[in-house]
Parts: structure tokens; C-alpha cells; sequence
């Protein structure tokens, strides 16, 4: 089972940010709920923002949709 079967809480679509997205993206995971998912939008799979989770507490689960990655984050 998928931990993205349920929409997202939260969703951040960081294609359209200008310069570099990662203070986009970690205002979005601290202010997710326990149970909360973020659904991260992206034109590249984010490899170097794996660590970064991990360190913070969160899981994540990837997938290519075409040219569209999406990475649903969750705190474990």
C-alpha cells in the first residue's frame, strides 16, 4: 500500500519558483501535521532533498509521471 493513497494535505509545485526552491520546500514540510502529506512537484527527481528529509524526520516516496516528478513527503 502506497502512503499516498489519500490526496495530499499540501501541495508545492516548485516549477514555477524562480531561483532555488529549498526554502520553499522546507517552510512546506514544518508546517505539516503529523499525519500530513506534502506532494512536492518537480520537473527533476529532487535527489539532493532526500538527505535533507531524512535528516529532518520524513519520509518520501517518488514518482515520474511523464516529465513530472512528484515526491509525497510525510513525517515518520
Amino acid at each position: 500500500m502506497h502512503m499516498h493513497d489519500d490526496d495530499p494535505d499540501a501541495r508545492l509545485d516548485v516549477r514555477d519558483v524562480d531561483g532555488e526552491p529549498f526554502s520553499d520546500i522546507v517552510a512546506a514540510i514544518e508546517d505539516l501535521g503529523d499525519r500530513e502529506t506534502l506532494l512536492l512537484v518537480n520537473s527533476f527527481e529532487p535527489e539532493p532533498l532526500y538527505s535533507v528529509l531524512t535528516d529532518r524526520g520524513f519520509d518520501y516516496e517518488t514518482e515520474q509521471a511523464g516529465d513530472e516528478w512528484r515526491v509525497y513527503i510525510t513525517p515518520n
